[in-house]
């Protein structure tokens, strides 16, 4: 999917994130997109207009009482030609300026002059992001039609970890996409239930058996479901991860509950895809109190949780189409093929976790997508982009 004919402007505002807008330009370009930078005075401090001109071809507009600008394409004209304006990064102060209608510079006098899509890219201290007036800013902004991008989470430039990262370039390349070029909805009318996430398996009121799965594949997956026109039901384990807007979510601890809630929803879906991390085994017995030290050794009794694929795959009414991961770290091919074969798949996902940077806990992935006469092999990239490639995968086979 390119962006050809499409047209952007984009506003940089006072932030270290600023950086990595020059990126971002020349990912849009790599698109066909047509890109023009606006950017405020204290912008310029983390980023050259010189810079954003190279990768954009196009002059850098950083005053609203430009004479020249006037004389050629005056900020009403500007604000007109494109088709979205993407403020990225987004200050807290630049936010707080649109809540209020405040137009004092280029970029917050074009957000009130366009017609066009207005989206931003959160970025900021986190402290600063979870300030009550941040959240109602950006409360007022969604409310207003502004589309709200991130933020992220992560180690920060200053040192914090937490939310207020701005959405590094290629993700905020997809989301242009997503909002210039509408996707058809092949799954219109159609239910879908996922299960997202780690389960929690108790040893005792305090500690717990689990994996290190951060739910961002099966999050991703529910919320490009709801994109192609899905009614989407997210069974979630414990992590820490917005529910995607028009999903339905059950929050759930330990394999059993999640098996419980996925053989309520399976019947009614038609579509069922097992993307958790579910721990394979759970206590026997849960101490009632904390487990003390005893000695240099523990033995702990385990014993197997039901496995939530293969019951729903054997359903024998009412049964949707079963779609299964398989998170390996050997023999990946053979172990995927199996599961599908033993537990009457329809389709299974296959990734090497071994792999750094891939994975649990990491924003991208790789897949390999199994059925019993074919694969297609999905090379390393975003978890967003490769959800969609798999909702899309899935889709064409309910055709």
């Amino acid at each position: 999917m390119n962006l050809s004919g499409k047209r952007i402007v984009l506003g940089i505002s006072g932030g270290i994130a600023a950086y990595k807008c020059a990126e971002l330009v020349r990912r849009l370009k790599e698109r066909q997109c047509e890109v023009k930078v606006v950017m405020t005075d204290s912008a310029k401090h983390f980023i050259t207009p010189l810079t954003m001109q190279a990768v954009s071809g196009e002059p850098v507009s950083d005053s609203l009482l430009d004479p020249n600008a006037e004389a050629a394409m005056g900020h009403i004209e500007f604000a007109k030609w494109a088709d979205l304006i993407l403020v990225a990064p987004a200050t807290s102060n630049v936010i707080a300026k649109m809540a209020a209608g405040i137009a004092d510079d280029l970029i917050t006098t074009l957000l009130l002059a366009t017609p066009a899509k207005v989206a931003i890219a959160p970025a900021m201290n986190q402290q600063m992001y979870a300030h009550p007036a941040t959240q109602r800013n950006l409360a007022t902004l969604a409310r207003d039609g502004i589309e709200i991008w991130g933020p992220g989470q992560g180690e920060q430039a200053c040192g914090d970890i937490g939310k207020g990262r701005m959405l590094e370039p290629n993700d905020l390349v997809e989301r242009c996409m997503t909002a210039l070029v509408p996707e058809e909805q092949p799954l219109k009318g159609k239910v879908v239930t996922i299960t997202a996430g780690p389960t929690r398996e108790a040893l005792d009121p305090v500690r717990y058996i689990s994996n290190h799965s951060s739910g961002k594949m099966g999050y991703g997956l529910a919320e490009a479901a709801v994109k192609m026109g899905a009614t989407v039901h997210l069974i979630s384990g414990p992590v820490k991860l917005s529910a995607p807007s028009g999903v339905c979510v059950s929050h759930v601890n330990s394999a059993v509950e999640m098996c419980d809630e996925a053989l309520r929803l399976a019947i009614v879906s038609d579509i069922f895809i097992g993307c958790a991390a579910v721990a394979d085994y759970r206590a026997a017995d849960v101490a009632a109190q904390k487990i003390k030290k005893q000695g240099d050794e523990m033995t702990l009794t385990l014993v197997k949780n039901p496995d939530i694929i293969a019951q729903v795959a054997s359903l024998s009414q009412n049964r949707p189409y079963t779609v299964g991961f398989a998170a390996e770290t050997q023999d990946v091919e053979q172990y995927a093929k199996g599961k599908l074969k033993n537990k009457k798949l329809d389709m299974i996902c296959a990734n090497d976790v071994s792999q750094e940077g891939l994975g649990f806990n990491s924003d991208n992935n790789a897949l390999t997508l199994f059925w019993q006469d074919n694969q297609i092999s999905l090379p390393a990239s975003s978890k967003r982009e490769l959800a969609l490639t798999v909702i899309k995968a899935i889709a064409s086979k309910l055709d």
